[in-house]
């Protein structure tokens, strides 16, 4: 018997590399939530996702790396906070109402908190601002995949539909800073959110939704 016979790894090396990755990046993601970007380290993220400082540097060598890495990783996690909250609400909350509910609870979430530190950074860092330049665009795009997916017979025009995406996305960014410095104690937020609803529900008529697979 040989007793110097090392354990079986599980996976591939491949799949170790990624898993390791993940780890970096959603280590980034919880160190922009909790620190903001100027408490942002490698240090930090290689000590959050356990990994020694080396494996690091092997995969991401430079702060920018990692971020930049970290952004894509976070707007599809974005992405799949939308489709995965589409596809568990019910059919009679297919509406007006239950689309700002599901949007409002998605853009308090890690991953759009994260992207929201990165787009304030970049107002004042020149390095991150590149990064960043398209970051509300694409962001928007996946807000307005979910909205037509929830409202495929709105018939809105194209130009009313992308602004008034654009002004709801600008106005949740807003209200979940706000959300953020004081949890909403006194109601403020939720009181604006009704009355958008009720906005909402003139501009947008009645669809008849399709289902979650669909």
């Amino acid at each position: 018997m040989n007793r110097h016979r090392r354990p079986p790894r599980s996976g591939t090396q491949e799949e170790r590399r990624a898993r390791t990755r993940t780890r970096l990046l959603d280590a980034t993601m919880q160190c922009l939530v909790d620190l903001g970007w100027a408490g942002t380290s490698t240090t930090e993220v290689a000590r959050r996702a356990g990994v020694s400082r080396g494996a690091q540097q092997h995969h991401y060598p430079t702060k920018m790396e990692l971020v930049t890495a970290a952004m894509e990783h976070m707007l599809e996690r974005q992405r799949l906070a939308f489709e995965q909250a589409f596809a568990v609400l019910p059919a009679q909350r297919r509406n007006v109402e239950g689309a700002l509910d599901l949007f409002w609870n998605v853009v308090r979430q890690p991953p759009a908190l994260a992207l929201m530190e990165l787009a304030m950074a970049a107002r004042t860092d020149n390095e991150l601002r590149p990064v960043c330049i398209d970051l509300n665009q694409r962001v928007l795009e996946v807000i307005q995949d979910t909205f037509r997916r929830l409202f495929p017979d709105a018939a809105l025009p194209d130009e009313l539909e992308e602004t008034m995406l654009r002004s709801m996305f600008a106005l949740f960014v807003g209200l979940s800073l706000q959300n953020s410095l004081d949890g909403d104690e006194h109601g403020h937020q939720r009181a604006v959110i009704t009355q958008i609803k009720s906005i909402a529900a003139v501009l947008i008529p009645p669809a008849s939704p399709r289902s979650p697979g669909s």
